[in-house]
């Protein structure tokens, strides 16, 4: 491992670590711990659990849809030299203190559950589309599969350790006191491991600073937009993107509820989480690695291919095993698709332009998030089938990648 670790430049291994940070919000507040505390937690004021899943939904749906539009603006202020690290600052600390305050919400304050989730993705969501732009900064274009590759699969190793001291104290301490350790825990883990980006991650790739910055980003942002033509490549593969990671966020946001609809209890869910993340981490890497083999692109498609499979066969999941089976193929393919998607549109992007286009990059990520659970929540609701909710999916999975083929 120490040969390895030695590999990766200071500035690499630093940006690779903020994945390990923040992925402990990623899995515990996001996936698995708030979700069904807040179930419970609804419940306590009278919410059935479709009403809480619908409020979630909507809290999910609302927050990135603010940083949706919010992000090509952000990113491309992040452009300027010196503004990067600092945008990246600022949104950090917004996530970790609104995690922190998560612990210490009552088990009647359901709407103070949503608001401080609502404040801490953004934080989460804005900061990594610093951290996302920050990867021309830090590797040679060769490299970039590799290091956000590596990224990934770090983040879930980051992201479970957290989850695993949660997971064995919750059967020792009650169960207000293993949420509140689980937020604690998250919020704690993200500041301490964002140290060695702040420290060792430096913008390389800037513009000057103009005299009214916000006024040049406006102009900047509308020239971009009236020049996309230019970039028919770019384009392609971030409507590509839109389509394919609508499902890949999806699936990930709406496991857990697809699961208790199923009948599978929480400590069960738990595991199977975990196993997730077990199976994730040397995936990542495996994608990395044939990435400079066989190229991203292909390695890409697999992934949408492996999520074609994951969304049909969700049709027959009535059981645990079946849930089981899904788990594995997700972790397999999960951190990959992400990986290399990011990498690759690092290679086709200007660099000195970076943060402007992971702007946009974020954009069409974060509007995708909102059709998702839209038609996930709505084909379950009509249907009474959670099943075919998932099924619906398909369709993001097929167009994104007949997208990403013929034009990306």
């Amino acid at each position: 491992m120490k040969k390895i670790v030695r590999r990766f430049s200071p500035a690499e291994r630093g940006w690779m670590l903020y994945d390990w940070a923040n992925s402990g919000f990623s899995l515990i507040v996001v996936t698995a711990v708030l979700p069904l505390w807040l179930n419970a937690v609804g419940h306590n004021i009278g919410l059935s659990t479709a009403q809480t899943t619908s409020w979630w939904s909507y809290a999910n749906a609302f927050s990135t849809l603010l940083v949706a539009f919010l992000a090509p603006l952000l990113g491309s202020l992040a452009d300027f030299r010196g503004w990067k690290k600092t945008s990246w600052l600022v949104t950090t600390l917004m996530g970790i203190v609104a995690t922190f305050l998560l612990a210490f919400v009552p088990d009647q304050g359901f709407w103070l559950l949503l608001i401080l989730f609502i404040i801490a993705n953004i934080g989460f969501s804005v900061a990594n589309i610093y951290y996302d732009a920050f990867l021309t900064d830090v590797t040679t274009p060769e490299r970039m599969g590799q290091i956000s590759s590596w990224g990934f699969a770090v983040g879930y190793i980051g992201g479970v350790l957290p989850f695993i001291i949660f997971y064995v104290l919750q059967n020792v301490i009650s169960n207000k006191q293993s949420i509140m350790l689980a937020f604690i825990l998250a919020s704690l883990w993200w500041a301490l491991f964002s140290l060695p980006m702040l420290l060792r991650v430096h913008q390389k790739y800037f513009i000057s600073v103009p005299r009214d910055p916000f006024h040049q980003t406006l102009i900047r942002l509308k020239t971009t937009l009236k020049h996309l033509a230019e970039y028919p490549k770019i384009v392609g593969f971030l409507v590509a993107y839109f389509f394919y990671i609508d499902g890949v966020n999806t699936i990930i946001t709406e496991a857990s509820l697809f699961a208790t609809a199923i009948g599978i209890q929480m400590t069960q869910l738990l595991t199977i989480l975990l196993f997730v993340q077990i199976v994730a981490f040397p995936a990542s890497i495996m994608f990395g690695h044939l990435a400079k083999s066989v190229g991203e692109r292909l390695m890409i498609i697999i992934g949408i291919i492996i999520y074609i499979v994951i969304a049909i066969m969700s049709v027959f999941i009535t059981h645990a095993w079946g849930f089981w089976v899904m788990a594995f193929l997700i972790g397999s393919a999960q951190g990959g698709i992400q990986a290399l998607s990011r990498s690759y549109f690092g290679k086709i992007i200007p660099k000195a332009f970076a943060g402007e286009f992971f702007g946009f990059y974020n954009i069409f990520g974060k509007f995708s998030a909102v059709l998702g659970p839209l038609l996930f929540g709505s084909v379950a609701a009509i249907t009474g089938q959670v099943q075919l909710g998932a099924a619906s999916l398909l369709i993001f999975f097929v167009l994104g990648g007949w997208i990403f083929i013929k034009y990306a």
